[in-house]
């Protein structure tokens, strides 16, 4: 049962009448942040009393004269200006805890209707080794589809891999130009890597020598038009200066951005012109540009060299990212990358032109969306088509072969306004019926809050990046063993066992412990404490609750078919009882707005609670035998629950840290 479902069903009943419209004064009755005044509140009164033009109390006594919870709730108490504080019998509580503690969902129901999902996520270019960037697209995108499937939703993971385009014109290029035959032999997805590094820095190098022109003149213009503005804003009156100074913003936000692109062709052209082996290579292949294009539009026209090549590269580089997702313990449904929608992109293009949703536009095909300065191109004039028509056909496709409900889109926040402009040309070409959600979120960083990059520069690998989590849990758990009082208890193949999944489940909980929208700093001494919101610390309390019906060699299967009862004679029984019976809450709204954070942070809080019980009283030795098993049916469902909720996140538990 969600107590807090059924408690604003109960409001919306009282609210009958006195409200046209209630949704947002039942958004206003939830948990209590503070114990003393009760288990939930509602704080509704006040917003409608100024609504009424009553006063707030009165509206309270009005709304509590109608409300119904007296099977589960002491009389209502208002407070202050109006706050209507609601206790709930620790009767009705402990016959919940016993109906959970019998099911195998924990007392969460399924959802009464449920939805078809399509979740698009991690989405790596094969062509490039993982690397730390792909860590938050994997993991949000894996808790939330398993989030979604627990609570009865039909749900399609769907790995949208970039195995085709551009990428690979660059690393057939390559392979035919710089191939270095024994590193491929030997490490043929490194080498490939390589290949792909290095064509597109020569790639860059030219694009950057090409643009660096039309850069600083439109930086010079800007500029000036930054002058002229000041001028206006200093001589604009009072009513017009407002408007001057967001002009001016305007015209400054538009500098910084040309003076980043200016310095990012600047840096490009000097990392090739400073170094003597790259220049040369520059030098010897000035058409590089477009000869890696002539190698993307043979293989897209089939052709039998290329195509035998990209036959050839595919398997190996998808087999090095599988490694990584065994190593996540993640897994799609389907993994249908854009290679599996070449061959309808023709149709798409076709289909939109025919609505007249698409036009001519400089020679490419694009289709215009209001309220957005630029079209979205779907076709260039060279005839080659981009991700937004992939990504048109894709859901195509996807609504035809599933009919979703919803299609949510697990990419980070750069891409917002790509995914804007295809929600809004999807709506235009007749998917009205269906949710389109850019799940966004934001950058990890390093200590000194810029983008986590290793100390030359490159991107971190997600291989290594795994490796040094599982040295890190690994020193953890050893110093942790050594210093238990009655001396070390794990062997040193259940220390590794231990730090495989402890460095694993910290690397995903640190991401998923964050607000998916902020950017984070990566830390891995911070990530695997024993102490804080870090999956460690969960994984920790967890073994805690095996350790006791270990130390104790407790029949845990017989005790739950025992005629044993939970009572709540504590504060902190009482309290840990309150936190275990609201993980259905914790999971709605987890996905009420796709955030895994909502998730980890019941857990932990879920796992003070438990703290304090074990702190506060007594288990195994507790005075009576009745309360000894109560405590334990309560360690019980709080292990159960600690390893529900981490698995939702992806992460496992073990039973000795």
């Amino acid at each position: 049962m969600n107590i807090l479902t059924e408690l604003r069903n109960r409001f919306r009943s009282a609210l009958d009448g006195m409200a046209d419209d209630p949704t947002d004064l039942l958004a206003m009755v939830r948990p209590a942040q503070d114990a003393r005044f009760g288990d939930y509140q509602a704080n509704c009164a006040m917003p409608l009393g100024k609504r009424l033009g009553k006063p707030p109390r009165d509206v309270a006594a009005e709304i509590v004269g109608k409300l119904d919870v007296d099977d589960f709730c002491h009389p209502p108490e208002i407070a202050g200006p109006g706050f209507i504080n609601l206790r709930l019998k620790n009767q009705w509580l402990t016959e919940r805890l016993g109906g959970a503690l019998a099911d195998r969902r924990l007392g969460v129901p399924e959802v009464d209707g449920p939805r078809t999902y399509v979740i698009d996520y991690s989405s790596p270019n094969v062509a490039k080794e993982m690397h730390v960037g792909h860590v938050r697209s994997t993991v949000i995108g894996d808790s939330l589809a398993r989030t979604l499937r627990f609570l009865g939703h039909r749900v399609i993971s769907d790995n949208h891999l970039g195995d085709w385009g551009t990428q690979f014109g660059m690393i057939i290029y390559g392979f035919k130009n710089f191939k270095d035959d024994e590193a491929y032999g030997q490490q043929p997805v490194k080498e490939l890597g390589r290949l792909y590094k290095l064509v597109n820095q020569l790639v860059s190098y030219n694009n950057g020598k090409r643009s660096l022109p039309e850069l600083e003149r439109r930086a010079k213009e800007r500029e000036e038009a930054i002058e002229g503005q000041q001028d206006a804003v200093a001589s604009a009156d009072k009513a017009a200066k407002k408007k001057a100074k967001k002009a001016l913003r305007k015209l400054q936000s538009q500098l910084n951005e040309t003076k980043a692109e200016l310095d990012t062709a600047r840096d490009k052209i000097q990392a090739v012109d400073d170094d003597p082996q790259l220049s040369t290579l520059a030098a010897q292949h000035p058409g590089i540009n477009e000869a890696v294009l002539r190698e993307t539009a043979k293989l897209h026209a089939d052709d039998e060299e290329n195509l035998k090549l990209w036959h050839e590269f595919l398997p190996e580089c998808r087999a090095d990212i599988q490694h990584i997702y065994d190593r996540l313990d993640v897994r799609f449904d389907c993994e249908y990358g854009e290679s599996f929608y070449h061959h309808q992109l023709p149709d798409v293009v076709a289909q939109l032109r025919e609505k007249s949703l698409a036009r001519e536009s400089e020679g490419a095909v694009c289709v215009f969306v209001d309220g957005f300065d630029t079209p979205m191109i779907i076709q260039k004039k060279d005839g080659a088509y981009l991700y937004a028509t992939t990504d048109l056909a894709a859901i195509q496709y996807r609504m035809s072969t599933w009919k979703p409900a919803a299609i949510l889109y697990v990419v980070d926040h750069r891409q917002s306004e790509h995914f804007d402009k295809l929600f809004a040309a999807a709506r235009l070409w007749g998917y009205t019926d269906v949710e389109l959600r850019h799940i966004s979120f934001g950058t990890v960083l390093d200590e000194d809050g810029k983008p986590f990059k290793t100390r030359a520069g490159d991107t971190v690998g997600l291989a290594g990046l795994l490796d040094e989590a599982v040295n890190k849990a690994h020193g953890v758990v050893c110093a942790n063993d050594d210093a238990k009082p009655t001396g070390a208890e794990l062997s040193d193949e259940e220390r590794k066992h231990i730090a495989n999944v402890v460095g694993h489940a910290a690397i995903k909980y640190a991401d998923l412990s964050q607000n998916r929208e902020s950017d984070y700093v990566f830390s891995y001494d911070k990530m695997v404490a024993l102490e804080g919101n870090t999956a460690t610390y969960m994984q920790y309390s967890y073994a805690r609750t095996q350790s006791i019906f270990a130390k104790g060699q407790i029949d845990v299967d017989a005790l739950r078919e025992s005629s044993a009862e939970i009572a709540l004679d504590h504060p902190t029984e009482r309290a840990l009882a309150l936190a275990l019976l609201q993980f259905a809450e914790a999971l709605d709204e987890t996905v009420a707005d796709y955030r895994p954070n909502q998730l980890t942070s019941y857990l932990f809080e879920l796992a003070k609670r438990f703290s304090d019980l074990y702190q506060q009283c007594q288990v195994l030795k507790a005075e009576s035998e009745s309360m000894r098993n109560s405590r334990l049916l309560l360690c019980d469902l709080t292990g159960r629950t600690i390893k529900q909720g981490l698995d939702l996140l992806g992460i496992r538990v073990v039973d000795k840290m």
